[in-house]
């Protein structure tokens, strides 16, 4: 069957329409939204011009957009449920723009212009009887149909419905079809949101992970520079000693040395004396030499005794141990941590300073 349908209106009947501008106000201006559209992160929408209004009232210092100075931002509250709007240095400009309701603005006024109930639309006609207007609607071939197609045309067989009743309940379904999917974008956008605070969140307890990670490896660092300074200085203390000892051998070596060569070059020119009354009468070198080659010195230092090798040590296994430091999931909080941290370093210092009484502690 052939027939005119004329236009097909997106919207419901005058009833829908009233309701589905309820939720086209703006709770600012109590007017229809004026383009652009902002949504909030509470996620109720507003005129950005209005939205603007707002927000320089509530920051009558903040810097308006052009303004060569740079701002930090500001905040307000949502007029619908007092959710506190917290905006970034571009103001309102910052908040995201909702297409989805500037669309639904843009075809409810197109429809709000068009008449609800032409003459073209009551006036349609059947293309196979003119004379018949088309006032039933096929449910079996989904097309709008007249009287007589019913009775004795196509569709005499078909299941049939009044053309109100199939217009209305259409344009209702299709309300309820735009009403749910506002509803359902509202909700993905609720749903976006929620994981941006995720994503935040995340990065701020990052953040503070490696701050924390960073301050304890480098409270590790001070520790193994604190003890290796006092290995050193021990080491230092040890090296002074035995110095001292063995310079204190080399000069009394030296001094016996020096009055040995004295007496010899004295007991050589003694021997040179040619008279033996004179030789004999002033002549004593011969005990003074003897005593001097009976005179004991100092033990010399034992062997080994310029080995330093008990101060070595072994950090094999502090090597081993340091590389199985790992993350501990469900460990006990900072705060404990901090303790057990600050009596494990007593406790190692208290273990130091024993070592530190004697290099025998050191291996």
């Amino acid at each position: 069957m052939n027939f005119t349908v004329g236009f097909k209106p997106l919207l419901g009947d005058a009833h829908s329409m009233d309701n589905l501008e309820k939720q086209l106000i703006c709770p600012i201006c109590l007017e229809m939204f004026s383009k652009p559209v902002v949504i909030l992160p509470c996620q109720h929408n507003l005129c950005r011009k209005c939205a603007n209004d707002v927000f320089q009232a509530s920051n009558p210092l903040w810097q308006s957009r052009g303004s060569t100075a740079v701002s930090s931002g500001g905040r307000f509250r949502c007029p619908s449920c007092r959710h506190e709007v917290v905006l970034d240095r571009h103001g309102v400009y910052g908040l995201q723009r909702n297409l989805l309701v500037e669309n639904i603005i843009d075809i409810y006024k197109q429809e709000s212009s068009r008449p609800l109930h032409s003459k073209a639309e009551q006036h349609l006609m059947c293309e196979e009887h003119e004379d018949e207007k088309i006032n039933i609607y096929c449910l079996s071939c989904e097309v709008p149909t007249c009287s007589l197609c019913k009775v004795f045309g196509a569709h005499k067989d078909c299941e049939v419905a009044p053309l109100p009743t199939i217009y209305k309940r259409q344009k209702s379904e299709l309300s309820d079809g735009i009403a749910m999917l506002v509803a359902g974008n509202d909700r993905v956008q609720a749903v976006i949101t929620q994981m941006e605070e995720v994503c935040q969140t995340i990065e701020d307890n990052s953040r503070r992970q490696k701050q924390l990670l960073n301050q304890r490896f480098e409270a590790l660092c001070a520790v193994l520079e604190e003890r290796k300074g006092e290995l050193l200085q021990a080491l230092a203390r040890e090296q002074e000693e035995k110095l001292q000892r063995v310079r204190g051998l080399i000069r009394q070596y030296g001094d016996h040395l020096e009055a040995s060569s004295k007496l010899v070059e004295s007991a050589i020119q003694s021997m040179e004396e040619p008279q033996m009354a004179l030789y004999l009468q002033v002549g004593r070198e011969g005990g003074r030499v003897g005593a001097m080659s009976k005179v004991e010195l100092a033990g010399r230092p034992e062997p080994g005794y310029e080995s330093m090798e008990q101060f070595s040590v072994s950090l094999e296994h502090v090597a081993e141990m340091l590389r199985t430091i790992d993350f501990q999931p469900g460990a006990a909080g900072d705060e404990e941590d901090e303790e057990v941290a600050l009596d494990a370093e007593e406790g190692n210092a208290g273990l130091e300073e024993e070592r530190l009484d004697g290099p025998e502690g050191l291996h």
